[in-house]
């Protein structure tokens, strides 16, 4: 099984006060593909509204909640109400688990169907995700540029290029002090699938 992921050596890509290592090609192409189109076809996708600026509005993507479906889990206004875990998501969690180190409970999932849905600033900091939350986020689909500023000073900004089958590890003070999104784009017009594992305590 190992031969199906490569290139592992990650690096921390953030000047400071944060922890978030980027595997490029954790999944290789053909596994990625596959997952891809199960994604598409075994998540209950939905799009729901959310409050933005007093107003609600319908988010701009389609979401899914897995885990323990026991709890709940809101953010926006929303209260999720998580589904059980499929094989295909047990599948990669089983993966990403290794080199986390961690063993999360939910994936909050973000079906990007072009470069016109997007995800606006903000950090994972819910209380039910504790002080130093792990976040591990895979991504299949068409690469987006998934952007970092400080939140304090919103100058300070880094980027980087979200690949097909992907694993960015987010960790340590990273919630606190980093604003996170991914912008619309015109120049993208595929389809990507994200997955972000977390521990909701």
């Amino acid at each position: 099984m190992m031969d199906l992921f490569s290139n592992l050596e990650g690096s921390n890509i953030l000047p400071e006060k944060g922890e978030v290592t980027y595997y490029p090609e954790f999944f290789n192409p053909s596994l990625s593909d596959i997952f891809l189109q199960r994604l598409k076809q075994e998540i209950d996708w939905k799009q729901e509204p959310i409050w933005m600026f007093g107003r609600q509005v319908m988010q701009p993507r389609l979401t899914a909640l897995y885990g323990n479906p026991e709890v709940t889990y809101g953010y926006s206004g929303i209260q999720m109400q998580a589904l059980p875990w499929n094989e295909v998501l047990l599948e990669i969690k089983n993966e990403i688990e290794k080199v986390s180190q961690t063993q999360f409970t939910h994936v909050l999932m973000n079906y990007y169907r072009n470069g016109q849905d997007s995800m606006g600033w903000h950090r994972d900091n819910e209380p039910e995700l504790g002080l130093n939350p792990i976040i591990g986020s895979v991504s299949f689909g068409t690469p987006r540029n998934f952007q970092f500023r400080l939140y304090h000073d919103k100058t300070v900004k880094r980027e980087i290029h979200l690949g097909h089958g992907s694993f960015l590890l987010m960790a340590g003070e990273t919630q606190h002090y980093w604003e996170h999104q991914i912008p619309k784009s015109k120049k993208v017009h595929g389809p990507r699938i994200n997955l972000t594992f977390r521990r909701i305590l």
